[in-house]
């Protein structure tokens, strides 16, 4: 296995819960470190969702010091008592409503005030999730963002319904961090450029490019485009940012 992120020195434990979103059950994880947290982090899962990869994530976060709730983002979409695959997510994900998934989040940082007691909640995302986060980051619920390859602009075969582009959010971000692969055949080059050009002269604001990285390469060791060295960075900021 490669590399992710390195355990802290908490221990941590992680629930299966259900956050109440205006009558629909979300699944959700819920980690907590065990000596108190320092703060809050909504995470949002790439586009195949919660499973026992972000349930690992969920716990190794919370070792250091950070409480963390994790909602599915394809809960309306997921038939009851079934399941959706990779290649039905995908081709659901259009589906997918800006404003639904941004009221699934808050609540999700509302359960994180209530439960830990933290004051200050966070976003991160993963792919679809990282798109997310750039979006959430603009809602003022956040304090602090850590984008992982989020698309900049909606995919073509997913737009047309209730997804903006999160480049027309972004002027609006609470501080963010947003890497990405320089190879990502999903993130063009150019959008990458527009980003840095949206946050021109906004210190509190990162855009970091991976020379010879794919998307995906830092999340899960698993992936034919992992690459250790390059997650490892990208976790070192990625922490460092959110408890900074």
């Amino acid at each position: 296995m490669g590399y992710i992120l390195e355990e802290g020195p908490q221990k941590a434990t992680v629930d299966h819960i259900t956050l109440d979103v205006e009558g629909t059950p979300v699944p959700a994880y819920h980690a907590r470190p065990d000596g108190g947290a320092l703060g809050g982090v909504v995470l949002v899962p790439d586009i195949l969702g919660l499973r026992p990869l972000f349930e690992d994530i969920c716990r190794r976060l919370a070792t250091h010091g950070l409480a963390i709730c994790a909602p599915e983002t394809f809960t309306r979409l997921i038939p009851p008592g079934g399941s959706l695959d990779v290649e039905e997510r995908r081709a659901r994900a259009g589906e997918l409503h800006d404003d639904v998934v941004m009221e699934d989040l808050a609540e999700a940082a509302a359960h994180l005030a209530a439960s830990d007691g933290v004051g200050s909640v966070s976003v991160m995302g993963f792919c679809m999730g990282g798109s997310y986060t750039l979006k959430a980051a603009a809602t003022g619920r956040f304090e602090r963002a850590v984008s992982f390859y989020g698309m900049v602009r909606t995919p073509p075969n997913w737009t047309g319904g209730g997804q903006r582009d999160a480049l027309d959010t972004v002027a609006d971000a609470c501080p963010t961090l947003a890497m990405f692969g320089e190879l990502d055949p999903l993130i063009a080059p150019a959008d990458v450029d527009a980003l840095r050009n949206a946050w021109a002269g906004r210190a509190d604001h990162k855009v970091v490019v991976y020379p010879g990285a794919d998307h995906a390469f830092a999340h899960d060791p698993d992936r034919p485009a992992h690459r250790p060295d390059d997650a490892a960075d990208a976790w070192r900021r990625a922490l460092g940012f959110l408890l900074g």
